[in-house]
């Protein structure tokens, strides 16, 4: 069954997902150069919109692959609105820079806006999320990346040459000091769940 709010863009989500190389394209071709003069007109140069391209791209992506991402509105606007956000937290980060705004007054329909706030706080997790995963041990790591890839704890084990039981029992104490570093941290405290 198809989801009737689910909107035509959807297209462009799916072909990220399969790295269909012409929707990347149409993609680049459609969308990618408002983003480029937005980003020039408000103290940047096209390097730099590349990279907010790229790391919207990517999170995009991720969400879509993580959380399934139903596209709900335009993509045009559903991208524009995450890379002019990304482009204006990289503005505030380095504060010495002036920013000048240029609105379009675009009529942002809410379901953008809601898209846009979902996709932002999935990387902002997703960024927190990967920060303590580095800072687990090695063993840890390598336990709970296998266990990510891996069909089941049985092969988990037979590729670390260990037990199950040992693979078992140290991915649980891994996921539970992962679980407790990105709860302690304050910025698992400011995100909004």
């Amino acid at each position: 069954m198809v989801d009737k709010n689910l909107h035509p863009d959807q297209l462009y989500i799916d072909g990220l997902l399969q790295n269909n190389s012409s929707i990347i394209q149409s993609i680049y071709k459609k969308f990618v150069p408002k983003v480029k003069n937005y980003i020039r007109t408000n103290s940047g140069d096209d390097d730099q919109a590349q990279d907010v391209i790229q790391e919207v791209l990517i999170t995009i992506y991720n969400q879509a692959k993580t959380n399934g991402l139903q596209l709900s509105c335009p993509f045009d606007a559903y991208f524009f609105l995450l890379c002019k956000r990304r482009w204006l937290n990289e503005l505030k980060k380095s504060s010495n820079k002036e920013v000048t705004l240029m609105d379009e007054n675009v009529s942002i329909e809410e379901s953008v806006q809601e898209m846009t706030f979902q996709t932002e706080a999935f990387d902002e997790k997703q960024s927190l999320f990967d920060e303590m995963f580095q800072k687990l041990g090695e063993k840890c790591q390598e336990v709970l990346k296998l266990s990510f890839v891996t069909k089941t704890m049985e092969e988990v084990a037979e590729k670390l040459n260990v037990t199950y039981g040992y693979v078992r029992k140290k991915k649980s104490l891994c996921t539970g000091q992962l679980t407790e570093m990105i709860q302690q941290s304050n910025r698992y405290k400011s995100l909004k769940y």
